[in-house]
């Protein structure tokens, strides 16, 4: 019972902070707390954990009330590689990062 959100453009250190705050928690309890975190990695995560659910629920035949966030796991995606120019013909490095997010559901026993 799980989901994957890949390449979202919001680098992997901010999605963190947000994922330590929902793991372990029920699924209604981490959406509910999502829904008013105002950070921007908030939403997708948000909807990694909706789909999961959604995942457990259709082809797994499990009661949503019954789930928990057992892992989010936030890896590191792509990186864009950009260049901006200042004085004297250089230039300095922008890095646009991504992030994967793997969202795992369990049972409570």
């Amino acid at each position: 019972m799980r989901a994957l959100r890949r390449n979202l453009r919001i680098s992997s250190k901010k999605v963190n902070l947000v994922a330590d705050l929902v793991r372990g928690k029920p699924v209604e309890e981490a959406i509910n707390f999502l829904r008013f975190t105002p950070k921007r990695s908030a939403k997708p995560l948000m909807e990694a954990i909706k789909s999961a659910a959604a995942n457990a629920v259709q082809n797994f035949k499990q009661q949503q009330k019954d789930l928990y966030v057992s892992k989010i796991i936030v890896n590191e995606g792509a990186t864009l590689k950009r260049h901006r120019p200042v004085s004297r013909g250089r230039t300095h490095p922008i890095r646009k990062r991504s992030s994967h997010i793997t969202v795992e559901l369990a049972v409570k026993s």
